[in-house]
């Protein structure tokens, strides 16, 4: 989960005024990034309690959808089925299908292979037969690959972990946070009682725009960011596409929504990305150059 993104964030001042609710700040690394966490309100004490309760997470999250560590999802991988997979499991693959229905294909977690011969310096159009969601057999039993496919949740896993962790913070009482997992999900409002503020960037650090987030999440993909193999973008068309766009942002309701869209709309026209919104309501295209 090494995806680069270009994601400044604007956070309140770190001066506490008079009267103003508590804020704790949390950094950690998780899924290949740097991983931060805002929170207001609570003392000291209930903090580090959340943070360890987080950390905990994380490291869940990671021994299910890692690439880079043993995972349920390298066992998948590597023995072509998952017997038994957890609800959560199952629940990362519904979204999958839904944003893969949604976008006529461009989502499609089985470009694994074709992503590791790029990255090898081969030819991932030699690999074009393995790639297809509809060869995925998903039940409650077991989950079930064809012959050489391989997943990645590259386009879906941090921002899904991002609203984990709202999940559990709101289990704590949190109602205002900010939340970076590699995708953003922010919480309530910041310690001035505004809006937190994101401000969104290219590849090259040029700044594209800034939007406000308030219960709301955000996830900006740049394809040339992260450069694979022979200077190949990371963000690979399963049917051959090439990327239409240098940055795409969409925020929603849900981060594992927006990180989905916006990896899935770097490949894919206008019209194509407008009737995709339709099947997630709340979902916006912020910034597409």
């Amino acid at each position: 989960m090494n995806r680069r993104r270009f994601l400044t964030l604007t956070a309140c001042a770190l001066a506490t005024p008079a009267g103003a609710a508590s804020v704790a700040d949390w950094q950690g690394t998780g899924f290949g990034a740097a991983l931060s966490l805002r929170l207001i309100g609570g003392d000291a004490h209930r903090a580090r309690r959340t943070f360890r309760r987080v950390e905990a997470e994380v490291a869940r999250i990671e021994a299910l959808f890692s690439l880079h560590r043993e995972s349920a999802l390298t066992r998948l991988n590597r023995d072509g089925r998952l017997g038994w997979p957890s609800p959560d499991f199952r629940d990362v693959m519904a979204l999958c299908g839904r944003a893969h229905a949604a976008t006529g294909g461009a989502f499609d977690p089985t470009v694994q292979p074709l992503w590791l011969a790029a990255a090898e310096g081969r030819d991932p159009a030699a690999l074009g037969d393995v790639v297809g969601w509809d060869r995925v057999r998903v039940t409650e039993e077991e989950i079930r690959l064809s012959p050489g496919q391989a997943l990645t949740f590259n386009g879906v896993a941090q921002g899904w972990a991002a609203d984990r962790i709202a999940a559990l913070l709101r289990g704590e009482g949190y109602g205002d946070a900010l939340i970076d997992m590699g995708e953003v999900q922010a919480l309530g409002h910041r310690q001035d009682g505004r809006d937190w503020s994101a401000a969104i960037a290219a590849a090259d650090g040029a700044r594209l725009g800034e939007v406000s987030l308030s219960n709301r999440a955000l996830a900006t993909s740049s394809p040339s960011g992260t450069l694979i193999g022979a200077g190949r973008a990371h963000i690979l068309g399963p049917a051959g596409q090439v990327p239409r766009w240098s940055t795409v942002s969409v925020s929603a309701p849900e981060a594992a929504v927006a990180d989905a869209l916006s990896t899935a709309f770097c490949l894919m026209d206008r019209p194509a990305i407008d009737a995709a919104l339709t099947a997630f309501p709340g979902a916006r295209v912020e910034i597409l150059v």
